[in-house]
């Protein structure tokens, strides 16, 4: 079968995004104790594997079940709150310990969520057109979900899955009103949750100055921004950072992108936003194109995944260069970390299913 033209546009960029984000995974962690390269490259393989599972299964499956989404997502996260079946790393609970592998409930939960809130609208798009209300009943079980997700606590993957979340509305056919009003609403009550939290209260005083405390909360991004400056325009070189030596925490993760800033500049770091950015509209105009076809599970789920992966790029950017607090989010496809790469790998197989999806 020959691939469609927009097939081939998701499939060029995806593949140098993975080959690049392994590279710089050996790269950042080269000062690190174990062979966290060997094992990107072991969750990279489990990754394919998934990607020809959902590959193979028909749209219409995932659409007929798509309810089973969210009933998964829900028991996903539901578990890791239980004592005894979550495993708590640095203070927070937010995976399930499995025999050699540790099950992150955020990232099972988005593609679940994908799966229900395209079932949910293109069963009732209709109805939603006619009664603008009806909206409220998939946020409200999003809400649940991401009340979830923030017990954990796990905030900024809450506030990607709430936002990534009202803007499918918006393109299901939401009133703008009714999308600022949960926008609005949702960014107050995220605000509250900062305030009532006194380590997240730190985290955003850091944030507004990290070199009052660079030895505290600020640690994280002041040595990202010290990355930034030693790499100038070209960097220093594939290989020749010297923040990843033990000096910026999570380097070959959550802080990858400044690791990618001293090594290649600012020129290669602006270079691989240009390419996310071009892969993210491919899967965009996608979503738009199986919406003009009638076929609104593809593209509802298409946009939803789309707009997870900007948002999620947008964060892990925007915490890196300092104009954003602090969170652990990961880049998608960049960044070392099996559930990540797994769950990101599965979002993009099934926007390639639907680039070339008849079935409407």
């Amino acid at each position: 079968m020959q691939l469609p033209r927009e097939s081939l546009l998701l499939l060029v960029p995806w593949l140098i995004l993975l080959i690049f984000g392994t590279v710089m995974v050996g790269s950042a962690s080269v000062a690190m104790s174990g062979d966290f390269l060997s094992r990107q490259w072991a969750n990279l393989c489990i990754s394919i594997f998934f990607m020809a599972i959902v590959l193979a299964m028909p749209l219409s499956v995932w659409r007929r079940f798509y309810a089973l989404g969210w009933l998964v997502s829900l028991i996903v996260v539901a578990l890791v709150l239980v004592p005894g079946v979550g495993h708590e790393v640095k203070g927070a609970t937010r995976w399930i310990r499995l025999p050699g592998f540790n099950l992150q409930a955020v990232e099972v939960a988005k593609f679940g969520l994908m799966i229900y809130l395209a079932g949910y609208l293109a069963r009732n798009h209709e109805q939603i057109q006619q009664s603008p209300l009806r909206i409220f009943i998939p946020l409200g079980m999003i809400f649940a979900i991401c009340g979830l997700v923030v017990a954990q606590p796990d905030l900024g993957s809450a506030a990607v899955l709430l936002a990534a979340t009202l803007s499918v509305l918006f393109m299901a056919g939401a009133k703008l009103r009714f999308v600022l009003l949960m926008l609005v609403g949702g960014g107050l009550l995220f605000a509250l949750m900062i305030w009532l939290e006194p380590f997240r209260m730190r985290r955003m005083i850091a944030f507004t100055d990290p070199w009052a405390v660079p030895f505290d909360t600020g640690y994280q991004l002041v040595q990202a921004l010290i990355a930034f400056g030693r790499g100038e325009l070209f960097g220093l070189g594939l290989g020749e950072g010297i923040q990843k030596l033990s000096y910026l925490p999570e380097a070959h993760n959550d802080f990858i992108f400044a690791v990618i800033a001293e090594e290649l500049g600012s020129v290669g770091a602006i270079a691989l936003i240009a390419l996310y950015s071009f892969f993210v509209l491919v899967v965009l105009s996608v979503a738009k194109r199986c919406l003009l076809a009638g076929n609104r599970f593809a593209a509802y789920c298409c946009y939803f995944a789309g707009f997870i992966f900007a948002y999620q790029f947008l964060v892990n950017v925007g915490v890196n260069v300092g104009v954003l607090p602090t969170k652990g989010l990961t880049l998608p496809f960049i960044s070392y970390g099996g559930n990540s790469l797994m769950i990101s790998c599965a979002l993009f197989a099934l926007v390639l299913r639907c680039s070339w999806a008849e079935e409407s």
